[in-house]
């Protein structure tokens, strides 16, 4: 397949319409895209009031034409060739729902190049390359819209681009990965393991087969990276951004933080701190009074705070194919209306995205949840405490629980959890070396950070 046609003038697809329907070609049908075309055709007649012109379906890209797909799908459509729409001059509008690098990013490219405006819902590929695509599209004077590829149904990517545009975003913290939220929900809630919880999650449609991307965290880094760009103007790359899952999660924890007065969230962070950014994903012991500690089940929820209005919550379905359609159908109009109107490319006019240094994890400070299992015997405590504060790391809270099991040799363990005044990470880091070479630590130390929203 050639990647490198001759590319169209971004004019030629702003010509006068003259009420000429909108074409639209999709590439790829699967859960979002379906969705998608089930709220094009039953909200046909709303949506080109809105437009102020039809929105058509002209080529729909699928790799199997036998696959069983939704009702509203038109089957003569399909085609398994992407160049029959990103090559089609009567092609105004493409919508990418395939997911992934390759070919999706070569295919957007040919689109921009031609002068179509894209809608895409591909958070990975946004991660990867999204300020290039974003510059390609703006020096083409098309649109390149994403809404779906964060949140869902959450209205966050408008929120930020347009709501916030005359504010300066100071903080990010979110819940973006339903998955995970549903699995700590169900281990808070019921006391189930990790692994029985993710069990029910995939009985349940809510978890993939494999669920490395939702429970190890790099699904809500790439939407943390995607928020970024826009909250933040920075681009940065994923391995700048600290990133962990749930799997070391145990029911003990859940419950030692209620007993402190906490819930266990899995959250994406981010920070401007002026010369640099903090961003991370991970889990996090947050207040159970605070707002995100009640976003419960499948649901996301992105806690703004901005530097004149404050806080501001944006909550809802992160996921699902009628959720995420909702958001790709609502670019669809968006594009649709600048293209009928003779004025695309203002999605991204006045975006300014740049390298920004991403601060490393050893300078953050937090609060700490720290878990050891230790040998029930005197002395023990006493060299805990001992460690972190020749480290410089003050202890809040400590409790000792037990004994919870019993060693090689018959003799019981208990557990000892602190919570730590503010401290450096690399100091909490330091610290836990030094404990690590003991006998008496039972197994790797658990450690949450804390935070007050």
């Amino acid at each position: 397949m050639n990647l490198n046609p001759e590319p169209h003038a971004a004019s030629d697809r702003r010509r006068l319409r003259g009420g000429a329907p909108i074409q639209i070609g999709l590439l790829g049908c699967g859960t979002v895209g379906g969705g998608v075309l089930r709220l094009l055709a039953e909200n046909a007649g709303y949506l080109a009031e809105r437009a102020g012109v039809p929105l058509v379906v002209k080529r729909v890209v699928v790799r199997d034409l036998e696959k069983e797909r939704v009702s509203a799908l038109d089957r003569t459509l399909l085609t398994t060739r992407p160049e029959e729409v990103v090559d089609d001059p009567a092609i105004d509008l493409v919508v990418e729902v395939m997911g992934g690098d390759t070919p999706a990013r070569a295919l957007i490219e040919r689109a921009i190049d031609r002068g179509k405006g894209v809608v895409t819902a591909n958070k990975f590929l946004l991660a990867a390359h999204g300020p290039a695509l974003l510059a390609r599209a703006g020096a083409r004077q098309v649109d390149l819209a994403f809404e779906g590829a964060v949140g869902g149904g959450i209205p966050i990517i408008r929120t930020l681009r347009d709501a916030f545009a005359s504010d300066w975003v100071e903080r990010v913290t979110a819940i973006l990965n339903g998955t995970c939220n549903y699995i700590l929900t169900q281990m808070r809630d019921t006391g189930a393991s990790f692994d029985a919880a993710l069990r029910e999650a995939q009985a349940l449609g809510y978890a993939e087969a494999d669920p490395t991307l939702d429970v190890d965290g790099h699904d809500a880094a790439h939407k943390l990276i995607v928020l970024a760009m826009l909250a933040f103007g920075a681009q940065v790359d994923s391995d700048d951004v600290h990133t962990s899952g749930i799997r070391s999660i145990e029911e003990a924890d859940h419950r030692y933080a209620d007993r402190f007065g906490y819930t266990i969230k899995h959250l994406a962070i981010g920070r401007d701190l002026g010369s640099s950014l903090e961003l991370r994903v991970h889990p996090t012991l947050i207040p159970k009074q605070s707002v995100l500690a009640n976003v419960s089940g499948v649901l996301n929820a992105v806690l703004l705070e901005g530097r004149a209005v404050g806080p501001s919550l944006v909550y809802g379905r992160g996921a699902g194919d009628l959720p995420t359609a909702v958001s790709v159908v609502s670019d669809i109009l968006d594009v649709a209306r600048s293209i009928a109107s003779g004025v695309a490319g203002m999605q991204g006019r006045g975006m300014s995205i740049k390298p920004r240094p991403v601060r490393p994890l050893a300078e953050i400070v937090s609060r700490y949840y720290l878990r050891f299992a230790v040998e029930d015997r005197p002395g023990v405590m006493g060299r805990l405490a001992g460690a972190l504060g020749d480290a410089g790391v003050s202890i809040e809270q400590i409790v000792q629980q037990g004994p919870t099991q019993a060693g090689a040799a018959g003799d019981a363990a208990v557990d000892v959890v602190l919570i730590t005044h503010d401290a450096r990470e690399g100091l909490v880091r330091s610290a836990l070396d030094a404990i690590a070479r003991e006998h008496f630590l039972r197994e790797p130390v658990r450690l949450f950070r804390i935070e007050g929203t």
